[in-house]
């Protein structure tokens, strides 16, 4: 049983006018956006705007649902792809514009830290572990954009130098950790999603990345 969640646990992750399904609805948003604009720099039609929107905003969060054993998430609620299809048809309007990719990246490093809380979060509900909710978190906020990447013929994130799932990674562990010392869900939820978009933020401006692995010459 996972006891150092349970002030998170029960019906209050269900309501509309709950702290985490907002971060649910926003991470889902974020991403499809992301989803969308992934979709404008191959300059693709409206369909393909909107597929790109729906794989990144809920391929996250359906993979971490099939694996903790929920009932999909989207499926149970038809306001999520309505989301996806507002947020891509709203790109698509929007056009051509110098700032939309750099908004991209922008939008993703708020996506990666709201979605590795509300993963973390959800998964403890069904009383996975705290070491699995961390992980479950970090395949919420990745898996919809290296989908997206995967289908925009880009460099995966999992292959980027660069902070990336180390800021899912980060918001997640900092979520399941506060929530263990029984603060309550505001301010956990607002401390590491700070946490979690300032690491990616600093990579994004000051090029923050992990040490890579030592070649050979470089070790002796």
């Amino acid at each position: 049983m996972m006891t150092m969640l349970e002030p998170i646990a029960g019906a209050d992750l269900v309501r509309p006018t709950a702290v985490l399904p907002l971060l649910d609805f926003a991470g889902v948003a974020v991403f499809a956006a992301t989803g969308a604009l992934a979709a404008a720099r191959e300059k693709h039609d409206v369909l393909t705007f909107a597929f790109f929107a729906a794989v990144t905003g809920m391929g996250g969060g359906t993979l971490r649902d099939l694996l903790i054993g929920a009932p999909v998430f989207w499926v149970q609620d038809w306001r999520y792809v309505a989301v996806c299809m507002v947020a891509a048809v709203g790109f698509w309007m929007l056009g051509s514009r110098s700032w939309r990719f750099r908004a991209l990246l922008w939008l993703d490093a708020v996506g990666l830290a709201a979605y590795g809380v509300m993963g973390a979060a959800k998964a403890a509900t069904y009383g996975v572990t705290p070491l699995i909710c961390i992980v479950m978190g970090v395949l919420t906020a990745c898996f919809g954009g290296i989908v997206r990447d995967v289908l925009a013929h880009q460099p995966s994130i999992l292959l980027r130098r660069e902070l990336n799932i180390t800021a899912a990674l980060v918001s997640a562990a900092l979520f399941v950790g506060l929530k263990a010392l029984s603060l309550p869900t505001w301010p956990a939820v607002a401390v590491a999603v700070v946490a979690g978009f300032g690491v990616r933020a600093g990579a994004l401006k000051w090029g923050w990345s992990l040490p890579a692995f030592p070649t050979a010459a470089s070790r002796y």
